[in-house]
């Protein structure tokens, strides 16, 4: 007897490509989306926070900058932190890959750079030399985002997928907030027993935009 789910079986793959396709295509250009994007861009410092507590928190500048603006797929950012006395010498950049993956629920996707430092204060270069298909997602570190009531985006990685080796750690955590003047950003790292081996140990830093 001829089995009819097998014979149809490509065409239903098919149907169900092209609904994933229309699905992603609407996501990626929702009002939604492009709010949070707007919320994420500009200049931030957290020298107040510093001033307050400078035993605890350093006086970060944090840069998020869009490139790549006409992909289609989500929104598209590079990123720079450096501590303010060390404003050449970042220690953190980044290309974020952000994405509504369902109605409601975002994705920050993370990729490292080769060769980052040539970068620094320049990602209008970006544009120029680099490709997409020449960074490097890191696995399992993927900030998971979702509005709540108070317009807000809160988001964190998921528990103990984000490996790192720095200090000793066995893998890092970072939680975050986005608001439209303001990103609460909190990143730590922990060693196999659990135990917090680097970051802030009081509560996440707060970034204010200033531009």
């Amino acid at each position: 007897m001829c089995d009819l789910r097998n014979r149809y079986s490509p065409m239903k793959n098919l149907f169900i490509l092209l609904l994933l396709s229309i699905s992603l295509n609407v996501f990626s250009q929702s009002k939604e989306l492009k709010t949070l994007s707007k919320f994420m861009i500009g200049s931030y410092t957290s020298q107040e926070q510093h001033l307050k507590d400078t035993a605890n928190y350093f006086d970060i500048r944090l840069q998020i900058q869009p490139i790549w603006e006409k992909q289609k797929d989500g929104y598209w950012f590079y990123v720079e932190q450096a501590v303010a006395d060390f404003i050449d010498k970042p220690y953190r950049q980044r290309v974020y890959h952000l994405v509504e993956t369902e109605k409601g629920k975002y994705s920050s996707i993370v990729y490292t750079i080769n060769e980052p430092l040539r970068f620094t204060h320049h990602s209008e270069l970006l544009e120029k030399t680099l490709t997409i298909d020449s960074i490097t997602e890191k696995k399992g570190c993927t900030v998971f985002l979702t509005q709540d009531s108070s317009g807000n985006y809160p988001g964190k990685t998921d528990d103990k997928t984000c490996p790192s080796d720095r200090k000793g750690a066995s893998y890092a955590t970072s939680e975050v907030i986005i608001q439209p003047n303001e990103l609460k950003s909190w990143d730590r790292g922990f060693d196999e027993k659990g135990e917090q081996v680097w970051g802030a140990t009081l509560g996440g830093y707060v970034f204010k935009k200033i531009k």
